[in-house]
């Protein structure tokens, strides 16, 4: 006698049948860790940081016109004085490459309106000491901004 069975399937099933199902559960995916980046640059600074070489001639410019407008010629020292707080505050928000263009440019302006008064530059012992007073107050300031954005950056960071 013959014993028939049923015909097999072509369907195999994944995984073995069990008369129960287990649950297994699923493990949650892990993301990667965040990283600061290395570098990252000031956002609100970059428009100011391009624009003080301009705005400080501009700045020179209304003192000097300022000083003309008092109609005797101004003190030298005092002019000087008052230049050398315009360099600072213009190159505390200049970029570190453009300082030196910032204390020429109020050099340019302190030694052709101030000293001269006929808008001539020269390059005589007082208007040396005026060059070499507007670079250091140029550096100092320049100094000045980058040891405060360094405190921030280590305070933040």
């Amino acid at each position: 006698m013959a014993t028939l069975h049923r015909p097999a399937t072509s369907y195999r099933p994944h995984r073995p049948y069990l008369p129960y199902a287990p649950h297994i559960p699923r493990l949650p995916r892990l993301a990667p860790p965040r990283t600061r980046p290395a570098h990252r640059a000031p956002p609100a600074r970059s428009l100011a940081r391009d624009l003080a070489l301009p705005l400080g001639a501009l700045g020179a410019a209304l003192l000097v016109t300022a000083l003309m407008l008092t109609g005797e010629r101004a003190h030298a020292a005092l002019a000087l004085a008052v230049f050398a707080l315009l360099t600072v505050a213009v190159s505390s928000f200049a970029r570190p490459a453009a300082v030196p263009w910032v204390a020429l440019v109020s050099w340019m302006f302190y030694d052709g309106f101030v000293l001269n008064q006929r808008s001539d530059l020269a390059f005589q012992p007082q208007d040396r000491t005026g060059l070499l007073v507007l670079v250091l107050a140029g550096v100092m300031g320049a100094g000045c901004a980058a040891a405060v954005r360094a405190v921030r950056r280590h305070s933040a960071g």
